[in-house]
């Protein structure tokens, strides 16, 4: 007895909702149970205040901002070179055993372990450049984990514009180089705030990586100080700087503080808020570029 392809069809819709169902219902009850853990600690104290350990109090504003600090940091250097790399594999590698070649490190660089990334920076950005742990170094580290993704991202947001976008400014008289400034990446915005809003989103929970480069210290921050020179700044791009995630994990496994469970759950939930509000900013500077670039 054959069945009815409506029937298959409907089958098949209601197994799609109850999978997304699940995965939203999923999602939600992640991040609340992580906000209620952590609803003690969200107050304007908690994120403005630097950490005091031994005793009771202080806060995550030295964390919070280098965690910031360095997904800028590491994306002005990841985004143009995955850009370009991205523009050179899907517009000016030819087919052929060198490009297969590049195809095949990007893939294998893509699935290294993020402690496997952390080791190399330890030794190259760390040890052999001389700097120490530092910010920048960090950010490098985590540029060599992101560039594959936003490579790969780049080449197929170019290749998935329609070919007939860029034949017909050929046709009109303009250069390779010209399409692909003023047709081809306009086109592809959309794809490319999508593929960054990942690596950043990567960048504010990797730990392994910064714990090696970045380090799993702060030095006092004047806030008012602007020179990136001078080490107190918080500006300094090569001073040592815990990140939000790593000092969750330092806080959870050393416990310095009396009260370090309840600062854990804090600075997890106020790193899922940061998170969510930098992921809706993205999306909405995303929106607007589109509909500028439309117009």
């Amino acid at each position: 007895m054959r069945i009815n392809s409506k029937i298959i069809d409907k089958i098949a819709t209601v197994i799609i909702y109850l999978m997304v169902s699940f995965i939203i219902v999923l999602l939600i009850l992640f991040i609340g149970y992580i906000l209620y853990n952590g609803r003690i600690k969200l107050n304007i104290d908690f994120v403005t205040k630097s950490p005091v350990f031994m005793k009771e109090g202080g806060g995550i504003a030295p964390q919070l901002f280098n965690s910031f600090y360095i997904v800028v940091l590491s994306m002005a250097i990841t985004l143009p070179i995955g850009l370009f790399s991205g523009i050179y594999m899907a517009e000016y590698a030819k087919p052929n055993n060198l490009t297969k070649t590049i195809r095949l490190c990007i893939e294998t660089l893509a699935s290294l372990p993020s402690i496997v990334i952390g080791l190399f920076g330890l030794l190259v950005f760390v040890n052999y450049t001389g700097w120490g742990y530092t910010l920048m170094g960090g950010a490098l580290a985590i540029s060599v984990l992101n560039l594959p993704v936003m490579t790969r991202i780049s080449e197929d947001a170019i290749r998935n514009i329609p070919f007939s976008m860029k034949e017909a400014s050929l046709a009109l008289g303009a250069t390779h180089w010209q399409t692909i400034i003023k047709i081809i990446i306009p086109s592809c915005i959309p794809s490319l705030i999508t593929g960054s809003i990942l690596i950043a989103g990567r960048v504010f929970g990797e730990a392994a990586a910064l714990l090696y480069t970045a380090g799993m210290s702060s030095p006092i921050l004047d806030f008012s100080n602007w020179n990136i020179f001078d080490t107190s700044s918080p500006l300094n791009p090569f001073r040592p700087a815990e990140t939000l995630a790593v000092y969750i994990w330092k806080v959870n496994s050393e416990g310095l503080a009396p009260d370090s469970r309840q600062i854990a759950d804090g600075a997890s939930a106020i790193l899922i808020i940061a998170v969510l509000i930098f992921n809706i900013g993205s999306r909405f500077l995303g929106k607007c570029l589109t509909r500028r670039i439309k117009v």
